[in-house]
């Protein structure tokens, strides 16, 4: 997992979803800093005032004594007249106390001369603090107290005494950064051990919260995965301790369970993609569109035998039969989009990343074909297993075995068609509206004609195109359908995994004789399906026997039944 994002959380439609975790780690890091940090300023606060009256009386002391010795050498001045050798005798006795390499001790004149100057420092030319002097211009009024100075660039606090007899204060002063640098550096050293030690609580607390938080991560994480997948799930929570947060992912699996149930309920009545839109947008519309769409058209025949042998029990066939069928239609990106008895029509191209629609119808009709096989083939073995215990059916049974022998044809167009709600919004539903679902449904109605399990429209072949190499479209015949006025070609498309050198010569003599039949030359149709073994090419055998094509003759076969 990337560092960032398990620290910083995913984002979720461009917002960063930052773990609780990462808030309360972050949270009480900065707490305990500040707050450590605080402390260990005010403590640094507290001892500086009280190391800094500790100074000043050290300085008072140092002071009382550069000044008596001072006196001292006035008199020893008085007596021997060498000045210079007074000055640099008190410039050693006021050096023994300084240890700093800026602590000093002077005596000042009035002017802003120095009489004399001890420290490690260099002597400055002259006292340059204007404020400072000005406090020591009346030593009548103030002969003595505390100073706080610049000199030479750097910031002194000290004490003074005003010495008449040599007409001078004498200071002794510690600069102030050099007087604060060991402090500095126990603030440093307790800083840092405040940073390591709340680097280890955080590692130990972040360890510790995510332990108690951990289900928090675990509810969050799987509430992203079901969003993404539009789905909703139970999350784990084995192990959970009894907290308020186990109640709420309880409550959420709940409340998942429960919305899951309606979900599935709901995506039984309505069809697949009116239930991604419900998802997605959280509404469904009385609205649709004008779309391109391939329609399927399957219908169980010899129903009307069935329903009289079966009675009630039809409705247990016809769920095995759908329950296999649906499935197939929606492996193939189709939608349900009603059911009616027998009869089930599916509708292509309007789930989200449909490839091509037409391909996808096809191999749904023959997937359908597959499922009323495998049917067929599944009570013909329980007749035999039967057989094989009894000898013999019963005629009622053998009727009952008939019945539940599903064939299926399928019928299949396409083109523009209106898909969408119509209803009201206490009561709606999804439909399909346009000639090519007629058309579909006719279409259906001529395989029991032609006796071929699907037949297409034209529009198929070319929406199929170039993808459709698993499929060979086969023209079997152009037709009027009742209701309509103008002809259409129809096609049967035939798996090509099926194609073996009989089956191609004898589609290859339909085909002949086909063209013969549209341009009115039955007998030479009637040669050329002489030899042709197909069920359709008996139709056509039967539909020009003994006769010629009329005069008035198009090529086209009008219907007059549906």
């Amino acid at each position: 997992m990337d560092p960032l994002k398990s620290v910083l959380g995913p984002r979720v439609a461009g917002t960063r979803v930052v773990p609780m975790v990462t808030k309360i780690v972050a949270l009480f890091t900065v707490f305990l800093l500040a707050s450590n940090f605080a402390t260990n300023y005010i403590n640094l606060i507290l001892n500086r005032g009280e190391l800094l009256r500790l100074a000043n009386r050290l300085l008072v002391k140092d002071l009382t004594e550069i000044y008596s010795f001072s006196a001292n050498q006035y008199e020893i001045y008085q007596f021997q007249g060498d000045l210079d050798a007074a000055v640099r005798t008190m410039e050693e006795s006021a050096a023994k106390p300084l240890t700093g390499l800026y602590s000093a001790a002077f005596a000042l004149k009035r002017d802003g001369s120095f009489l004399f100057w001890a420290s490690k420092q260099p002597k400055p030319a002259a006292f340059d603090d204007p404020a400072a002097l000005e406090q020591l211009s009346s030593p009548e009024e103030r002969p003595e107290g505390k100073l706080a100075f610049s000199l030479g660039g750097s910031s002194y606090f000290g004490v003074y005494k005003y010495n008449a007899k040599w007409d001078a204060f004498l200071v002794r002063a510690e600069e102030i950064t050099e007087f604060n640098a060991d402090t500095n550096a126990i603030f440093a050293r307790v800083s840092g051990i405040i940073l390591a030690m709340t680097l280890l609580c955080l590692a130990v607390g972040t360890l510790l919260v995510r332990r108690i938080l951990r289900f928090v991560g675990r509810i969050t994480q799987r509430i992203m995965e079901m969003q993404a997948d539009q789905r909703l799930e139970i999350v784990d929570l084995e192990g959970a301790p009894n907290d308020d947060v186990t109640y709420l992912g309880a409550s959420l699996n709940s409340l998942s369970s429960s919305i899951d149930n309606l979900m599935t309920i709901f995506r039984r009545f309505v069809t697949q993609d009116i239930a991604q839109r419900a998802y997605r947008e959280r509404s469904v519309k009385l609205e649709g569109t004008t779309r391109e769409l391939t329609i399927l058209f399957s219908d169980i025949k010899g129903f009307t035998f069935m329903t009289e042998t079966l009675g009630n029990d039809i409705i247990d066939v016809l769920n095995l039969h759908y329950q296999r069928a649906i499935g197939r239609i929606h492996e193939q990106r189709g939608i349900v989009g009603s059911i009616i008895g027998d009869a089930l029509l599916a509708v292509f191209g309007t789930m989200d990343g449909s490839g091509n629609k037409s391909l996808d119808s096809l191999n749904a009709a023959y997937l359908i074909q597959d499922v009323a096989a495998e049917l067929r083939r599944d009570i013909a073995a329980k007749r035999e297993e039967v057989v094989r215990r009894r000898g013999a059916l019963s005629d009622a049974e053998d009727r009952v075995y008939r019945a539940v022998l599903l064939e299926v044809g399928v019928g299949i167009d396409g083109g523009d068609v209106f898909y969408g709600n119509i209803g009201s919004y206490e009561r709606m539903a999804n439909t399909v509206i346009g000639d090519n679902v007629n058309s579909a449904s006719r279409l259906e109605g001529l395989t029991r004609i032609y006796r071929v399990p699907v037949i297409c429209s034209e529009f198929v072949v070319r929406d199929v195109g170039a993808a459709g190499v698993a499929y060979r479209f086969v023209e079997i015949d152009k037709v009027q359908v009742k209701g309509k006025t103008e002809g259409k070609r129809v096609f049967w498309p035939v798996r090509t995994e099926l194609l073996d050198d009989a089956l191609e010569a004898e589609l290859r003599a339909f085909s002949s004789g086909l063209e013969a039949y549209y341009a009115g030359d039955w007998p030479r149709a009637q040669a050329a399906w002489e030899g042709v073994t197909l069920p359709l090419a008996e139709v056509f055998r039967g539909r020009i026997s003994g006769g010629s094509a009329p005069e008035d003759w198009n090529g086209i076969w009008a219907m007059t039944t549906k």
